[in-house]
C-alpha cells in the first residue's frame, strides 16, 4: 500500500484528498492532510471571492478551467451545492467609463499590471440569457457603462469557505486523517534511499513519523518554504510569490437573501478609486468586495499570523474598500460582516504549477517509488483562480499521483527548468 501525505489543507489540498479517496481509488485511511493553521481555511481558500468561470483562461490553462467548471456544476447538482455551499448561476458585467478597457487580454497578466479580470472574459453579449443583465443592487454614475461580458451558463458563484468545509467533511467521513495544527518538518528515506516517511510536529511539540511514499505539496503561498524545509539539498527553486489582497464581506439593503434565488452577479469595475474592484453578490444576502492588492506585504512565517491586522495601513485599506461598497451600492452605508487580508500564490507566467517533481532534483540522493506508487508532487500558484480551478486541479492531481490517465493536458503547467 502507498501512503500519501498532503501538506496544505486549503482548497487545493482538500479537493485532491476528496478525489484521491473516492471509492475504488486510494484507500482513504492511507491519506494524511497536514496543515499548520489553528483554523483551517482562514486564509486565501476560505476568504476568497468564490467566482467561477468556464472560459476566462489563457490557452495553457483553458483545459483545466473548463474541466473544473464542469466539476463544480456536477458536484453542486449531485450534492445540493445550492444549500451546502451557496452555488448559484451568475452573470458577469463590466462597469467602466471606457467600455473598451475591459475587453481583450490573455487573462495571465491582470495581477501584474493592475487591470481587471474582465479583460479575460469573452466578447460582451448584452443582456443575453440571464434575467436582469445589470444587477439591481448596482449603482453607476453618469457616463459609466455597464455591459454583460459572460455568456449564458459560463460563470457561477459559491461561498468558498462552505465548499472547503463540505469537502473536508466528506474526506473525514471516508477516513482521511487530518492533522492540524501541525508542521511537516522533514522527510526520511529507507535503506534503498527511497522516500519512506514525513515527520510532523504538532502544536504541543510532539513529533510523529507518518509513512509516506507519495508526497503532495499544496501549501499555497507557503509552498516554496515547505519544499525548502523538506528538501534542503535540492537545487530547485519553486517560483511562487505571495500577493496580499484585502477584501470585505458586507450586507446592503439593496441585496437580500430572497434576491439570491434569481441568480448572482459579478461586477468588474476598471476605473474606481485607483484600483480595479471586484464585487460579487452571493446567496444569503451578502456581497464580497475585493480587488485591492499589494505586493509590499511580506508573507508571514506562519499562516496563523495572517489576519486583518491593525494600525493605519489596515484602516486605510478597509476604508478604501468600504468606499467602493458605498459607491457601487448607491451611497448606502454598508454593514461590514468581515474584513480580511490573505496571501494568494502567484507565478510570473500567471500559470499554476501542477506537476510531479523529478527525483533528480530532490537532493540528498533521495528517490521515490515508480509508477503510481510514489513521487513528490506540487500544485500551487493559481493566483485569483484557485477556487475556480480547485476541483479540476484536485482531480488531475489525483490522477497524476495514482498514475492514471490525465483528464486534460497539463504539460504547460510543469516547471520548464526541470
Amino acid at each position: 500500500m502507498s501512503n500519501t501525505v498532503i501538506v496544505g489543507a486549503g482548497i487545493i489540498g482538500v479537493s485532491t484528498a476528496y478525489y484521491l479517496s473516492e471509492p475504488s481509488h486510494t484507500l482513504a485511511q492511507s491519506i494524511h492532510l497536514i496543515d499548520p493553521a489553528d483554523e483551517l481555511f482562514n486564509c486565501a481558500s476560505g476568504l476568497a471571492g468564490g467566482f467561477l468561470a468556464e472560459d476566462w483562461f489563457a490557452p495553457s490553462v483553458a483545459p483545466l478551467g473548463v474541466l473544473s467548471f464542469r466539476l463544480h456544476r456536477e458536484l453542486a447538482e449531485a450534492h445540493d451545492g445550492k444549500t451546502h455551499w451557496d452555488y448559484s448561476r451568475s452573470t458577469a458585467v463590466s462597469m467602466s467609463g471606457d467600455s473598451e478597457s475591459a475587453i481583450g487580454g490573455s487573462g495571465e497578466d491582470w495581477l501584474r499590471d493592475g487591470t481587471s479580470r474582465a479583460r479575460a472574459a469573452t466578447e460582451p453579449t448584452g443582456s443575453e440569457g440571464l434575467q436582469g443583465g445589470e444587477p439591481a443592487w448596482l449603482a453607476r454614475g453618469e457616463g459609466v457603462s455597464v455591459e454583460v461580458i459572460s455568456t449564458k451558463g459560463s460563470v457561477a458563484q459559491i461561498d468558498p469557505w462552505k465548499l472547503c468545509e463540505w469537502l473536508l467533511s466528506k474526506c473525514k467521513e471516508r477516513g482521511v486523517h487530518v492533522h492540524n495544527p501541525a508542521h511537516a518538518i522533514s522527510v526520511a528515506k529507507d535503506v534503498r534511499d527511497t522516500l519512506s516517511s514525513v515527520r510532523i510536529r504538532e502544536k504541543d511539540g510532539v513529533e510523529t513519523d507518518l509513512p509516506c511514499h507519495r508526497l503532495i505539496l499544496t501549501a499555497g503561498a507557503w509552498t516554496p518554504r515547505v519544499f525548502r524545509t523538506l528538501f534542503p539539498h535540492s537545487p530547485a527553486a519553486i517560483p511562487i510569490s505571495p500577493l496580499a489582497g484585502h477584501a470585505l464581506l458586507v450586507r446592503s439593503p439593496r441585496w437580500t437573501a430572497a434576491q439570491g434565488d434569481e441568480g448572482c452577479h459579478a461586477v468588474f469595475a476598471t476605473d474606481t478609486l485607483g484600483f480595479s474592484p471586484e464585487v460579487f453578490s452571493r446567496r444569503g444576502g451578502r456581497i464580497y468586495v475585493a480587488g485591492l492588492n499589494s505586493t509590499m506585504e511580506r508573507l508571514p512565517e506562519e499562516v496563523n499570523d495572517v489576519g486583518v491586522g491593525e494600525g493605519e495601513k489596515m484602516r486605510v485599506a478597509v476604508e478604501r474598500m468600504r468606499g467602493v461598497g458605498r459607491r457601487m451600492l448607491g451611497g448606502e452605508e454598508v454593514e461590514v460582516v468581515r474584513a480580511s487580508m490573505c496571501f494568494r500564490p502567484v507565478t510570473a507566467s500567471g500559470r499554476p504549477l501542477l506537476c510531479k517533481v523529478p527525483d533528480r532534483v530532490l537532493g540528498d540522493g533521495l528517490w521515490t517509488r515508480g509508477g503510481g506508487d510514489g513521487g513528490v508532487f506540487i500544485s500551487a500558484g493559481h493566483g485569483a483562480w484557485g477556487i475556480s480551478q480547485c476541483l479540476g486541479t484536485g482531480l488531475v492531481l489525483a490522477e497524476l499521483v495514482e498514475g492514471r490517465k490525465i483528464s486534460v493536458n497539463i504539460t504547460p503547467l510543469a516547471l520548464a527548468t526541470w
